[in-house]
């Protein structure tokens, strides 16, 4: 068991499915990732890379991971790499609001569709890690550990992730009591203890057990009644 271990943990991304699609006839090849799924605040992000099928396309990606295999600093940089040399990328985005009104999963999938609408150009068959978009009428493999077995799933989870992690560093300049720049919305003690002291901001998951729970312990403030602003004018 300890040598498959090693061997998983060592495992990097190729191009191995693409190719094998690309051997099917399909050239336009597009790997999805998510990032954001387990946060307790902020979107779920979901990317769509298509990239080039040339001899040198393993070589000119080296480097490209899962991201949650890479620092920040790495990722940053594979970031720009990926969106200077790949055929196409996309992005979409499923709010908090939108998680809490349809569950995750599902606004997991509208944010892939959505990055799909974004590739040009369009592509012709799907990657995808762990998940199938039934609605999208293109051939599709769901890879188990996609991310870190295609490498067009890898860069889209890089795109994916980095793209989620900016958007969580504004989220910290408009709440910056909550940490969002260290733990990026996960729910981390820091995070717990945050909620607790702060409650809930407009970019929580109320769906979440762990912030419904909290929630209810910061009811809104009450608005001022008509008793409450003539009392406010007598005693002035």
């Amino acid at each position: 068991m300890g040598k498959v271990d090693r061997t998983q943990a060592r495992l990097k991304p190729t191009l191995a499915e693409e190719m094998a699609l690309f051997e099917q006839g399909y050239s336009l090849i597009a790997g999805l990732d998510e990032a954001g799924r387990g946060c307790l605040a902020g979107p779920v992000v979901a990317a769509a890379v298509i990239l080039p099928l040339t001899d040198d396309t393993a070589q000119r990606f080296t480097g490209v991971n899962d991201s949650k295999q890479l620092t920040s600093q790495a990722r940053e940089c594979l970031y720009d790499l990926i969106m200077q040399h790949a055929v196409s990328v996309g992005v979409g985005i499923g709010s908090a609001e939108l998680i809490d009104e349809r569950n995750i999963l599902q606004a997991t999938k509208y944010a892939m569709r959505s990055a799909l609408t974004q590739l040009s150009p369009a592509p012709q068959a799907l990657l995808l890690d762990a998940l199938r978009l039934p609605d999208v009428a293109l051939p599709q493999r769901d890879i188990i550990k996609g991310d870190a077995r295609s490498l067009s799933i890898a860069a889209a989870s890089i795109i994916a992730k980095v793209t989620r992690d900016r958007l969580m560093l504004k989220l910290h300049e408009e709440y910056p009591a909550y940490g969002f720049n260290q733990h990026k919305g996960y729910g981390t003690p820091a995070h717990l203890t945050a909620l607790r002291k702060h409650g809930a901001t407009p970019h929580h998951r109320r769906s979440f057990a762990p912030v419904s729970e909290l929630f209810s312990l910061f009811p809104p403030e009450p608005s001022a009644t008509d008793a409450d602003v003539s009392s406010i004018i007598i005693e002035n």
